[in-house]
Formats: C-alpha cells, sequence, structure tokens
C-alpha cells in the first residue's frame, strides 16, 4: 500500500488504495447542491488543493447539481493522477424543487453510469455506490433487480468496484450475495451511532464504510462533551469530530465537504488530531443513550 502525510493512512477499495481522509464534492454546487456554484474559480480550486494535500478519494455524484461537481471534477483535475480515485453514486436524481427522487430502475441506472462516465470523461467509473432509500434515510425493501445492473455493468467493463448508499444493515447483507462490495456510505457521525454494529461488522469483512455528514450535515453537531474536548486540545469541535471518527474503526473513510481551501486544510490537520483514551472515553458517550436504573419500592 502507498503511504501518505494524510491522517488515517490509507485503506483498499477492491484493488484501489485511497487516502482514508479523503473530500466530498457535494458542497462546490450551489445553494441546496442545486445550480453552479457563485465562485467557480474558488471550487476548481478547492479540487486542486484536495489533490495538493494528497487527498486520492474524491466523492461525488452526477445528481449533484446536478452535473455541476462532476463538471467541476474535471475541469479542475483531467486528466486524472493515477493515484487519484473518484467514487460516484447513482440511484436518485433531482426535481425542479431540488428534491431527490429514486432512479433506480435499470434504464435509469444505465443511463446514470454513462452520464458519469461522459461528465468526468472517463472509461470507467473506479466504484458507483447504489443509492437506496429517500431524502429520510433507509428504507427496506429488495435491492435485487437494481444491484443487479450495475454488476452486469461492471461485467462490461464500465464499473470496476460497486458499493450500497442509504442502506439498511439487512440489504448490505442483500447485496453481498449479489455482487462484491467494497464499501457503505451511511449517515453516521459522533452524535449518529446507529451503524454500531454494522462499522464492526464490515470492519471484520475488509469492507469500507464512508459516513456522509460527518460533522452533522446541514445542522452541525452540537454538544457540551465534544465542546470540553476541543477546548482541552485547543482546536474546534469539528476537528475532534473528524479525529474521533478516524479512530473509531480502522475501515472508516473520511468525505468531509467544503467550498473553501482555507476550510479543506483546517479540516485535514484537524482529522490528525491525537486523542488520549480519556478522550475517547468522553466522546464515546455522546451517541449513546443513557443507562438508567429503576429503584424499587
Amino acid at each position: 500500500m502507498s503511504s501518505t502525510a494524510l491522517p488515517g493512512g490509507t485503506w483498499t477499495l477492491g484493488d484501489l488504495t485511497v487516502s482514508r481522509f479523503g473530500y466530498g464534492a457535494m458542497q462546490l454546487a450551489g445553494p441546496w447542491v442545486m445550480g453552479p456554484p457563485a465562485d467557480r474559480d474558488g471550487a476548481v480550486a478547492v479540487l486542486r488543493a484536495a489533490v495538493e494535500l494528497g487527498i486520492t478519494h474524491i466523492d461525488t455524484a452526477d445528481a449533484y447539481g446536478p452535473r455541476i461537481t462532476n463538471q467541476l471534477i474535471r475541469e479542475a483535475l483531467h486528466p486524472y493522477p493515477a493515484d487519484l480515485h473518484i467514487v460516484t453514486k447513482v440511484g436518485a436524481t433531482r426535481d425542479e424543487q431540488g428534491g431527490w427522487p429514486p432512479a433506480r430502475d435499470p434504464q435509469s441506472l444505465r443511463r446514470a453510469v454513462h452520464d458519469n462516465l461522459e461528465a468526468l470523461g472517463l472509461d470507467a467509473l473506479d466504484v458507483v455506490n447504489l443509492r437506496l432509500g429517500d431524502a429520510e434515510g433507509p428504507r427496506p425493501g429488495s435491492l435485487a433487480e437494481a444491484l443487479g445492473t450495475l454488476a452486469e455493468l461492471r461485467q462490461q467493463g464500465l464499473i470496476r468496484h460497486l458499493g450500497v448508499s442509504n442502506a439498511t444493515p439487512e440489504q448490505v447483507e442483500e447485496a453481498l450475495t449479489i455482487a462484491p462490495i467494497v464499501c457503505v456510505q451511511n449517515l453516521y457521525n459522533l452524535a449518529q451511532r446507529h451503524d454500531d454494529d454494522l462499522i464492526d461488522r464490515l470492519a471484520g469483512q475488509g469492507i469500507a464504510y464512508v459516513p456522509f455528514f460527518p460533522l452533522g450535515g446541514f445542522t452541525p453537531l452540537q454538544s457540551s462533551a465534544l465542546s470540553g474536548v476541543a477546548t482541552r486540545l485547543g482546536t474546534t469541535p469539528m476537528s475532534v469530530a473528524l479525529a474521533w471518527l478516524l479512530h473509531r474503526s480502522p475501515n472508516i473513510l473520511l468525505i468531509p465537504g467544503t467550498s473553501s481551501t482555507a476550510h479543506l486544510r483546517e479540516n485535514a490537520a484537524g482529522a490528525g488530531l491525537r486523542l488520549t483514551d480519556d478522550d475517547l472515553a468522553e466522546l464515546d458517550k455522546i451517541g449513546r443513550p443513557a443507562v438508567t436504573t429503576t429503584g424499587q419500592g
């Protein structure tokens, strides 16, 4: 495996080695992930700065914008460095109201894969995540037809590796019976720990877990314990939250997003914080329910 100066080292997605500290391109689009950015040159600069930092894992989707982030990635970085790997997502589109209606029928998925190839200027996509559920979160149900369609495109050489996103644990298990899966991308952070068991199972199987909204998303993480650790370490709560994720499990890959080069560098530095056992124990309590005892009288 190649070395990197970024925090967390590297992880292997199938045969692709990526930096555990990556970059999520969603915030490069306009407000609410619709339309172009107000500062296109600034967006291009952020992508180039990510590569200069040593980031080799960029997360995107043709639905962002739509098509905006993929176009920016191509403008900023094509021809791509040999060690840079772009992970994209299919299974949802955008409507005029900014919603994310599902698009998981075979025809829509094939079109989405070809749209990603065209926009990014690639002959094959490194990793494609199948987005499940909806904007409210995962929803139960079989993914066999949708993932089977992507598996066929993989056999055709248009996709190198597959993953799932916004998935229930049961859907992850079903996915593994259909095709090899190299990553799961779900909502997870210090305060939202519902996937703890899934993360540990995936680690044992050598499968990456990629938390989206690692800092809380549109509502940033807030916790007195988090703020207390940050104050003690002389840093920001968001830096502590990123560092905790890298400590949580070796299969966790980070893709925090930003439209600011300065913020990108702050995130990278912050994720490299050294957390003591006491820090980790204090932070570990944030997303876990308090244990209560019932007295008898």
